[in-house]
């Protein structure tokens, strides 16, 4: 681990948040001016920014500028009794001297960069003054112009609807599908509506906007509606093309659903963030688990293309390649990162690159025309399954290049061993559970005290990499990948057959407590590891955050930071790597951390993974951050968010 070098600033950032002020370079990679047009700041995800105004020189000097609620007071001011939840993951675009960010009831509002005024707030003509909205933040909103910079619009989903926004007024576009809107829970498969929920941001490319869905991960049943994913004309709202990633009859893949199970199985959604190349035409779609997502006796076979990059035209919905990250997936392994597009140098040969990273801590790399891996991904055997009427793949394909981010498999040796005596209780709580290599399936949680309490997965369903995505530098090919050391308890139970049809189900999925409070496995339990892509070499790895370092069971250890294992979110400028902890509200975290656990936010040496700055929040964030330039100086803008903090965005700036 790299050492600990801060410079704290003469005034903190915690001290200025109780003092609120609301008066008062060179382009992105694919952006112009240090704007930050597309969520990720650019269509291929990088979360990079080549400004370097706040610098290791200057980081010591940020303050807060301006902060901002979830949901501006005029809404207030119309539904006295207006309710939301404090997870803002909402991350803004600032597009033209102006933000625009999905707030905490999904409605859009633009505001002020440089003091986080209002400028509008989204005009929706279905929400009366009679009935109070209902609604949640969704991560973030999609920015579109015509070629001549002419008509220019937000497109947002505030489900069950696409909406297409007046940049400049706040009102819906008239000649935009039924009057600005378009209701996703219309279906080409059916005559009925459909729930839909989709609470990413919609990938604007070219002429269409592209929306996946949101779907439950355990159904009852094993059948199941597919995931579609959907393009509309960004201009008209007209349906343009849908791609079912459940193949159907006579379709390629449709061989990978063992005894026809394609017709009633469902799900393999894209829930996550799309990531697209403006230059080729092309989409890349993550998607997720078939139903369901922890027992797939009924569905036999690999189950393509679930768990699978898969790359489409943007023009019409045609497949041009994929890869399947995880055959049958019974580990929740959704792929539930963006993939980041790059160009990058490997022995001499100049590839256009896109890197799917996973919760199972791997980064599959290919060239994203032709979906050829960059460095050979090989099929090895892994453990197979006891449960009755399962189907398990007897291999699971892994990258030869990169190396894992982050911890496979769990054994004895995994455990917590501070010091002998938590050891001994680690193994003693870990005794119960069945420890075993990546891709150990699940295994049925016994109802007696000596029965198996399941199978302690690790990478757990939180763990590798994390929606908030990563960083990557296209000046020097390196990527900087956030990710969280936790394991499960993935365990089944029988199906209550007057509820389902499944014959298992999952059960507590419990996160084991470790000894006296303390996690159960070895640290660092948050991580940040530099990988060069051009070579597919590590560089370095070090902990994010002091995680339970001062637990009075260790604290006379003296121990270095252990890290905290939040959904850690990346912002990339041509100077520093900032990553945050993330938030508890969206994910637990170990006991014992302290008052501050999750709340802080760091800026490191992209060189050394040392850190030069750091400070804590009132609430951790829980969006992406970006950053901007701005009337000459450079901002950086997230999101925060904790169960006793109101979600808010706060700005910070030199003084």
């Amino acid at each position: 681990m790299a050492n600990k070098t801060t410079a704290r600033p003469a005034r903190g950032v915690a001290a200025l948040l109780g003092m609120l002020v609301v008066a008062g370079a060179a382009a992105a990679q694919h952006g112009t001016d240090g704007e930050w047009r597309v969520h990720g700041g650019d269509s291929g995800f990088t979360r990079y920014a080549a400004l370097d105004q706040i610098n290791a020189d200057t980081v010591g000097d940020l303050g807060i500028v301006w902060r901002r609620p979830a949901v501006d007071a005029s809404l207030h001011a119309r539904w006295d009794n207006l309710r939301y939840s404090n997870n803002l993951r909402s991350t803004p675009l600032m597009v033209d001297g102006v933000l625009y960010a999905s707030n905490g009831i999904g409605i859009v509002e633009a505001f002020d960069p440089a003091t986080g005024e209002t400028r509008w707030v989204q005009e929706l003509p279905f929400l009366t003054d009679d009935e109070t909205p209902r609604g949640a933040a969704n991560r973030g909103v999609g920015y579109w112009e015509d070629d001549a910079g002419a008509g220019r619009r937000i497109l947002s989903v505030r489900p069950p609807y696409l909406l297409a926004t007046d940049v400049d007024t706040g009102r819906l576009v008239s000649d935009f599908g039924d009057g600005g809107m378009v209701d996703l829970r219309v279906f080409e498969d059916t005559d009925e509506l459909v729930d839909f929920n989709f609470t990413s941001p919609p990938l604007v490319v070219r002429d269409v906007v592209v929306v996946g869905q949101a779907m439950a991960d355990h159904p009852l049943t094993m059948e199941n509606r597919p995931g579609y994913v959907r393009a509309y004309d960004v201009r008209t709202g007209t349906l343009r093309w849908t791609w079912n990633p459940i193949p159907r009859a006579g379709e390629p893949g449709v061989e990978t659903w063992l005894d026809e199970s394609w017709e009633y199985s469902g799900m393999g959604n894209v829930w996550t963030m799309m990531s697209a190349d403006e230059e080729l035409g092309l989409v890349y779609l993550p998607t997720g688990a078939p139903s369901n997502d922890m027992y797939g006796g009924h569905r036999p076979g690999n189950n393509l293309y679930a768990n699978s990059l898969v790359c489409v035209r943007a023009e019409t919905g045609e497949m041009v390649w994929h890869f399947q990250t995880v055959h049958h997936d019974l580990w929740d392994y959704d792929n539930n990162v963006a993939p980041i597009l790059m160009d990058i140098v490997v022995e001499g040969r100049e590839i256009k690159a896109v890197v799917q990273l996973t919760k199972q801590a791997m980064a599959y790399t290919f060239d994203r025309v032709t979906g050829e891996p960059v460095w050979p991904i090989v099929e090895r055997a892994v453990p197979g399954s006891d449960t009755p009427g399962e189907w398990i793949s007897p291999t699971q394909p892994f990258p030869t290049k990169p190396a894992p981010f982050d911890v496979h498999g769990i054994s004895v040796d995994t455990l917590i061993d501070f010091t002998p005596e938590l050891r001994a209780e680690a193994v003693e709580i870990a005794a119960p559970f069945v420890l075993g290599e990546i891709y150990t399936p699940p295994s049925i949680r016994g109802d007696g005290d000596e029965d198996t309490k399941g199978t302690l997965q690790l990478p757990g369903s939180v763990g590798g990499a994390e929606w908030g995505g990563a960083g990557f530098d296209p000046e020097t090919g390196m990527l900087y990948v956030p990710s969280v050391t936790g394991t499960f308890a993935a365990d089944l139970t029988p199906g209550n057959p007057d509820r389902m049809n499944v014959r298992y189900t999952r059960g507590t999925r419990a996160f084991p407590q470790g000894p006296r409070g303390l996690p159960l496995l070895k640290p660092p339990y948050g991580r940040i590891t530099a990988i060069d892509m051009n070579t597919g070499e590590h560089v370095w790895m070090v902990a994010n955050g002091d995680g339970p370092r001062d637990h009075p069971e260790i604290a006379h250890l003296d121990l270095p930071p252990l890290g905290q294992p939040g959904r850690a979110m990346t912002l990339l400028t041509r100077s520093l790597l900032f990553v945050s902890e993330g938030d508890p509200i969206m994910v637990r975290t170990p006991p014992g951390a302290g008052p501050d656990a999750g709340k802080g936010f760091r800026a490191f040496d992209k060189e050394t993974g040392d850190v030069v700055w750091e400070t804590t929040f009132p609430a951790g964030n829980v969006g992406s951050p970006i950053t901007y330039m701005h009337g000459g100086k450079q901002y950086i803008v997230l999101p925060i968010g904790s169960l006793d903090h109101p979600g808010e965005w706060i700005a910070l700036a030199l003084p």
